[in-house]
Order: structure tokens, then C-alpha cells, then sequence
């Protein structure tokens, strides 16, 4: 089996929980890895991997700051992509977990997240 065809790879991306969850938390703007792991209370392997299927499926992108490695959500590549991100914001904002993740993303935010740890 060969690479998945651009639309195969996001709805792969969309396929999972933690990624749906990383998706959700970057509508609001980027984050390092050590931020995502503490508000998905994941090791950092595990948000690293799910990150890179994000960022092979194009829907985030990084951003190198010193030791720091920021995620953004990349400009949507089409209709697909763009309608899958709006889905997020209108059809699971009733989802405790997601909305929880947005409230712990944005006290991060507040204080600074990973910059104000260097």
C-alpha cells in the first residue's frame, strides 16, 4: 500500500480522537508540543506522532523558535479541508473534552505556555 491520497490522509487525521482534540486546540491559535502534552495529559511521543499525521495530512504547520517547536493550523488546501475545520468549530462545541482542552489552552496562553518556561 502506497501513500494515501490527499483525501484519505484527512480523514484519517479526523479519524481520531487526540488529533481531533490537537485540531480543536489550535483553532485558537499555535502551541508548543509541551503545551499540547499538558492540556491532552499525553507523554510527548505520543503528541509528536499525532502531530506529525497532522502536519503529513497538511493541517498544521511548524514553527521553530530556539528549542521550541510551535503548531499552528495550516491554511486550509481546498473545500474539504476547510468545510472538516469548520465542522470543529459548530458540530463539537457541545463535546465537554474539546471545550475543556479550549479553556486549559487559553490559561496556557495567559501565561505565557512554553516561553515563559525557557
Amino acid at each position: 500500500m502506497g501513500t494515501p491520497e490527499p483525501v484519505d490522509a484527512l480523514f484519517q487525521a479526523f479519524a481520531d480522537r487526540t488529533r481531533l482534540r490537537i485540531l480543536n486546540i489550535l483553532r485558537e491559535g499555535e502551541l508548543c508540543v509541551g503545551d499540547l502534552v499538558q492540556i491532552l495529559d499525553v507523554p510527548q511521543p505520543t503528541a509528536s506522532r499525532h502531530l506529525g499525521q497532522l502536519r503529513n495530512a497538511g493541517l498544521v504547520k511548524t514553527r521553530r523558535h530556539g528549542l521550541w517547536c510551535f503548531y499552528s493550523l495550516a491554511q486550509p488546501e481546498g473545500r474539504l479541508h476547510e468545510r472538516l475545520l469548520r465542522c470543529l468549530e459548530c458540530c463539537f462545541e457541545e463535546v465537554r473534552e474539546l471545550a475543556s482542552d479550549l479553556r486549559t489552552a487559553r490559561k496556557l496562553r495567559r501565561s505565557g505556555g512554553c516561553v515563559r518556561k525557557q
